[in-house]
């Protein structure tokens, strides 16, 4: 079925006035932040919103446990965006606000390890594979430790990402293939004057061939990779190719970074744990704190011992330097291990992700339902506690394919229409995540809105 375009634009002007009616107490705080932030809120993300400015969430409501949120002009939503993933665990989780005011009554951070850290970095260790752990205090910074590590026991330099790839503020992972398979910045955003074409190396996703002659060159010290792409799109690993990245990483001599900062969202050891994946190092931050910003990487046996004979391990009696490089005096702090404790032995469980997997479930049936019912050629997606809804007939295996399935006009309208009956869902992309406190009423709510929005596209 082909939409009309111009029937899509009138429909986005008429929510577009329906949103200036009913936010114009967050629409004067925005104008008033303009005059402080330099792109009008505490975030420069947060203006990646549609309508024009972000609905303010009101300090003072009181929607319990769960993914309700209230706005300051009294709007109520339903959160499926989950702050891009950093909310995971849902919203005011009783046993997450104990433990922050529990620790923080003691002390926030202190350069000195509490109690907790022993079973967390157990915990780590079940959960995820791999014996050695460090805390930081974003993603990105543990990505750039990861890196760091693999450049200085490889003695190479060069990292390679995946076209279309977010890693966040790596500098090696700015890059894309454009149309012509030739290197770009990403996004069009600024280079840097980093020297890209020295340190990065960039390869389509699913592209076995490509990443063997990336590889075969020898002066890889990494591949950076999520074990399934998530930020630019969805896009699923095609079979045999987390086997093919393994054995060539292996073969070449390149460490192996998986990035589950999204995709430990798969369920309680992430996609490594439930595929079988062998990474040297593993990273994931976000959701894993209670919204602390926090994030951690681990370390294979045979990593951290190439590592120890760079930066020698001494013996417990002797005062070392623990400059590596990387890290900062806030990460692994006592409040962040201990919430952290809380998350991953009370929120983030097996029983919550199967809930939350079927929950995604739930909402990815009722999406397809309504695509089928007035005849759209659209697709599905969904992986674990994750849903996304793509405007193209087929899963993509590449950012290519995503690209074509792109329709900007219709994924904006779909936005601001959600928004203006109370569904928040990421606002980069169409992609809706399930928490522990998220409710099949919730599910629901989305699906009154989706029916409702297919009906109106479809009607001329």
């Amino acid at each position: 079925m082909e939409l009309n375009t111009q029937h899509i634009k009138d429909l986005y002007a008429i929510e577009q006035t329906r949103f200036e009616q009913t936010h114009q107490k967050s629409k004067a705080k925005w104008e008033a932040g303009r005059k402080n932030f330099l792109y009008g809120g505490p975030s420069h993300w947060m203006r990646r919103w549609v309508g024009g400015w972000p609905a303010y969430i009101s300090k003072d409501s009181d929607n319990g446990y769960g993914v309700k949120l209230t706005d300051i002009d009294g709007n109520t939503y339903v959160d499926f965006c989950l702050g891009d993933s950093g909310g995971m665990y849902g919203h005011g989780h009783p046993k997450v606000v104990e433990a922050m005011v529990r620790q923080a009554s003691i002390a926030s951070t202190m350069m000195l390890p509490n109690e907790d850290a022993e079973w967390v970095g157990a915990e780590l260790e079940r959960r995820f594979g791999l014996p050695y752990w460090t805390f930081t205090t974003s993603a990105t910074d543990a990505n750039r430790a990861c890196i760091r590590l693999a450049r200085m026991v490889t003695g190479r330099k060069k990292v390679l990402v995946f076209s279309g790839c977010y890693h966040g503020t790596v500098e090696e992972a700015h890059v894309e293939l454009n149309e012509n398979g030739d290197v770009q910045m990403r996004n069009g955003i600024y280079h840097n004057d980093f020297p890209h074409a020295e340190l990065s190396a960039v390869v389509e996703f699913n592209d076995i061939p490509a990443l063997e002659a990336a590889l075969r060159t020898g002066d890889v010290a990494c591949v950076l990779a999520e074990p399934m792409m998530t930020n630019f799109g969805m896009i699923e690993p095609i079979t045999g190719f987390h086997d093919a990245l393994r054995q060539l990483t292996r073969e070449t001599g390149t460490l192996l970074i998986i990035d589950e900062t999204h995709t430990f969202s798969n369920g309680y050891g992430g996609y490594t744990a439930e595929h079988g994946l062998e990474p040297d190092f593993f990273v994931v931050g976000k959701s894993i704190a209670g919204g602390i910003p926090a994030a951690v990487f681990g370390a294979t046996q045979s990593v951290a011992e190439r590592i120890w004979q760079a930066l020698p391990k001494v013996p417990p009696t002797v005062r070392q330097s623990a400059h590596a490089g990387f890290g900062g005096t806030l990460a692994g702090n006592a409040l962040t291990v201990s919430v952290m404790k809380t998350v991953l032995s009370e929120v983030l469980t097996k029983e919550n992700f199967a809930q939350m997997v079927a929950l995604a479930s739930e909402l990815a049936q009722g999406v397809k339902d309504t695509i089928a019912a007035h005849g759209l050629p659209w697709h599905v997606m969904q992986v674990g506690a994750r849903v996304e809804i793509l405007f193209s007939p087929d899963a993509p295996r590449n950012a290519p394919d995503v690209r074509a399935g792109r329709n900007g006009d219709l994924d904006t309208l779909l936005h601001l229409y959600l928004l203006n009956r109370g569904v928040l869902i990421t606002p980069f992309h169409n992609m809706m995540l399930m928490s522990p406190g998220t409710t099949s009423e919730d599910v629901k709510k989305h699906h009154t809105a989706f029916a409702q929005f297919a009906a109106e596209v479809t009607a001329k």
